[in-house]
């Protein structure tokens, strides 16, 4: 428990200032948020390593739609998620093998569900605060809305909520240097996302049409290399930010993309449901629990109106 490690004359000062913080972030999120009241995220534990899990994504050679894997309790997702990093890596070379994009990231943190109490890792506690906000924010939405065999509707509902999360706590806890830094990384998030969601459009499109097996590797070389020279150029109009780098380490490919459609697709749509709702979060959560009752194909219909402009 946290409070414990406060207590604990053995916990390092920077380290019990944070655990502090996490304390006063973890009230606003129920109070201000909506989001649940539970055991979750008044403790903490150290795991001993950089990542909680490594995700391995995959998708076929001329496809950006992601490979899934189903579970009991999650239902279908499209990833596959491992607590060693040598694991997922030998997952993603089986896949490799047989013919399929991989892309194996790490993870931060990741919800249980509610099933479990989950905890703050050492994982992130170390980030700025607004960081640490927006993951225990994003997390917590998963408990509240969750819908079994659709990872874009529960990443991209967590990821509006967290995004409306780190405002309004900046908002009202932030200095103007924190708020400034978050407008910039929302700014630059919003712009590296519209990049990723264009060139998996113009890939998806090229992968439809007919052409021979040894043309279509040649386009996709060819789209590919287009991708890596503009990420440089935007990554430019950053002034070098290079926070993105690490996603094409071992070069970008259909599953990298499609992993980022997973997290962000959505967002506008979230978006705009939440300016209905006249920002109120309460409603726009029993507004996103409506939604993920409807079949997926009625709910995607939806989810496209909401996001015309």
């Amino acid at each position: 428990p946290i409070e414990e490690r406060l207590r604990d004359s053995g916990t390092p000062d920077p380290l019990r200032t944070r655990l502090a913080r996490v304390l006063a972030i973890r009230e606003f999120a129920s109070r201000d948020l909506a989001l649940p009241d539970n055991g979750s995220y008044r403790s903490y534990a150290d795991l001993g390593r950089p990542f909680a899990v490594w995700n391995v994504f995959a998708a076929p050679e001329f496809s950006v739609k992601p490979v899934e894997s189903c579970f009991l309790f999650a239902g279908c997702v499209s990833y596959r998620g491992y607590y060693s990093e040598e694991a997922a890596r030998q997952h993603a070379a089986a896949l490799a093998e047989k013919g399929y994009d991989t892309y194996v990231g790490g993870v931060l943190a990741y919800s249980t569900l509610g099933w479990f109490d989950d905890p703050v890792l050492s994982t992130f506690i170390q980030f700025p605060e607004s960081e640490v906000a927006r993951i225990v924010f994003h997390e917590l939405a998963h408990q509240t809305v969750y819908v079994k065999d659709d990872t874009m509707f529960n990443e991209s509902f967590a990821s509006m909520v967290e995004e409306e999360g780190v405002r309004r706590w900046l908002d009202r806890d932030g200095s103007p240097v924190q708020r400034a830094a978050n407008l910039e990384s929302r700014r630059r998030r919003s712009e590296f996302v519209a990049f990723m969601l264009k060139y998996r459009s113009r890939l998806s499109d090229f992968y439809a049409r007919p052409a021979p097996v040894e043309e279509k590797r040649a386009g996709k070389r060819r789209l590919f290399a287009e991708l890596d020279d503009e990420y440089r150029a935007l990554k430019a109009s950053w002034g070098g930010f290079s926070g993105y780098d690490r996603l094409f380490s071992r070069g970008a490919n259909n599953a990298l993309l499609a992993s980022t459609a997973s997290y962000s697709e959505l967002v506008p749509a979230f978006r705009e449901l939440l300016a209905q709702k006249q920002g109120d979060l309460a409603a726009f959560y029993a507004a996103a629990r409506d939604l993920g009752k409807l079949e997926k194909p009625e709910r995607n219909a939806r989810l496209s109106e909401l996001a015309k402009p």
